[in-house]
């Protein structure tokens, strides 16, 4: 069971402190709750990286080459979705609801903004203890929970203040699928402990910073995908309803993903892998370095090949991975089961060079916090996009799209129609309902918190 507390919460900023609660999810116990098979699967990541690829990360590559699985009799099922972890379940079959750039949601979020600028001016709401809570539990801790859920609306009805009620377990509930964490109705992660914790003020300034945002994207009222990046989510929507909303891993703080608005013409099945210049630098290099320390062939590994500035195939014995030229060659991966791009790229025209793409590392999915990436966006079931973005395509429904992943044939299809994207950063949202949404500032845009890492 999750046994902590921290005494002193109430000394240290807001800030600081729900900073540290978020960072701190990996330290929590593997049997500890909501995101307990998150910090296992990253706990054996972290083991694995740590005892076979040294200190060159390569997260991006969906993990070891061929050549290292073999040699350590690794298998690639390793990365798989946890299909029987309940909430990992939770987490990647989000309820449809509103679309989130619905155009009600502007009045929805300015109404929202008046609710929070009333409950600033009230003082807020009190710091919930660090301690597990859940049906059945009894304590003045109960009660602290009780108060901060009925200032923000979500405890509604009759329950016993210091009892841990099943009205209790609702009103947990609704606040957790508010701010995008498992629907548990349980308090027993350091996350859910963080969100109940963020200062009130600083809901108010996400709220006004996302009205912005919200004002200025004027998505059509018929087909768009929406990338809302804080909550790591896709969404299709066609004439105003929600047709699937997918969990996505997005971009970390260090190489977040952009604010683009553009539009999807080109589907490429089992496309190749251009490594982006940026990551050559960052990873490829230091990989390629560490391979050839070990006299071993990095390219071969990762079913890779390497080109020179002018364009003409490299021999890996070629290669000088110590060399300044290395920088200036241009590496591309071969489509095959761990390509990083798994068999499916959605394509759109930007600057910035991003897509959106499968991934053979599934397990990422599963966690409800998944800014992992190097600025693209992992769609988990990218295959049900992928065959709503085609629907207007005759003979390319999800069983033509799934079989692609079989035969491996590399193949690019137009959309009969361009369907609007938009990669966006809503961090706080009222719908229609009355409901206000907030998901984490992860690249501290909104002025929110001291650090990204803030929920």
């Amino acid at each position: 069971m999750l046994k902590w507390q921290d005494s002193k919460a109430g000394t240290i900023p807001a800030a600081i402190s729900l900073a540290v609660a978020l960072v701190a999810l990996s330290a929590i116990p593997a049997n500890a709750g909501p995101f307990s098979w998150f910090n296992k699967n990253r706990q054996q990541q972290q083991q694995q990286q740590q005892s076979n690829d040294g200190p060159g990360f390569f997260p991006f590559f969906g993990g070891r080459g061929s050549q290292e699985r073999s040699d350590q009799g690794h298998s690639s099922h390793a990365s798989e979705f946890p299909s029987d972890d309940p909430e990992a379940i939770l987490i990647t079959n989000p309820p449809l609801g509103t679309p989130t750039l619905a155009r009600a949601n502007i009045a929805a979020t300015k109404a929202a903004i008046g609710q929070y600028q009333a409950i600033v001016a009230q003082g807020g709401w009190p710091t919930v203890p660090a301690k597990v809570m859940k049906p059945g539990s009894r304590g003045p801790e109960i009660e602290v929970l009780h108060r901060r859920l009925e200032i923000s609306g979500d405890l509604v009805g009759t329950s016993i203040p210091n009892q841990y009620t099943p009205v209790l377990a609702s009103a947990v509930r609704r606040f957790q699928a508010r701010h995008g964490l498992p629907a548990t109705g349980n308090v027993d992660s350091k996350a859910m402990i963080a969100a109940l914790n963020m200062p009130a003020y600083m809901r108010l300034a996400e709220l006004q910073a996302s009205l912005k945002r919200l004002q200025t994207l004027k998505p059509p009222a018929g087909r768009y995908v929406l990338v809302n990046v804080p909550a790591a989510q896709v969404e299709a929507v066609d004439g105003g309803n929600v047709a699937l909303r997918l969990a996505a891993v997005v971009g970390k703080p260090e190489r977040p993903t952009p604010e683009i608005s553009s539009k999807i013409r080109e589907i490429n099945f089992n496309p190749y892998w251009h490594v982006p210049r940026s990551i050559i630098q960052k990873d490829l290099v230091p990989k390629g370095r560490e391979y050839a320390r070990r006299g071993q062939d990095m390219l071969a590994a990762y079913h890779m090949q390497a080109f020179d500035a002018a364009g003409n195939p490299l021999d890996p014995r070629q290669i000088n991975w110590n060399g300044p030229e290395v920088y200036n060659y241009s590496f591309r991966q071969l489509p095959w089961e761990e390509n990083s791009l798994g068999f499916v790229k959605i394509n759109f025209p930007n600057k910035d060079s991003v897509y959106m793409h499968d991934t053979p590392l599934k397990s990422l999915f599963g966690q409800a916090i998944r800014f992992e990436s190097s600025g693209c966006v992992r769609v988990h079931n990218v295959a049900r996009l992928v065959a709503w973005l085609l629907s207007g395509k005759p003979g390319w429904g999800y069983e033509r799209v799934m079989s692609m992943k079989q035969t491996g044939e590399q193949i690019n299809v137009q959309l009969a129609q361009p369907v609007p994207v938009y990669l966006a950063y809503i961090t706080a949202w009222g719908t229609p309902d009355g409901q206000v949404h907030f998901r984490p500032d992860i690249y501290g845009l909104d002025g929110a918190a001291a650090t990204a890492s803030a929920y």
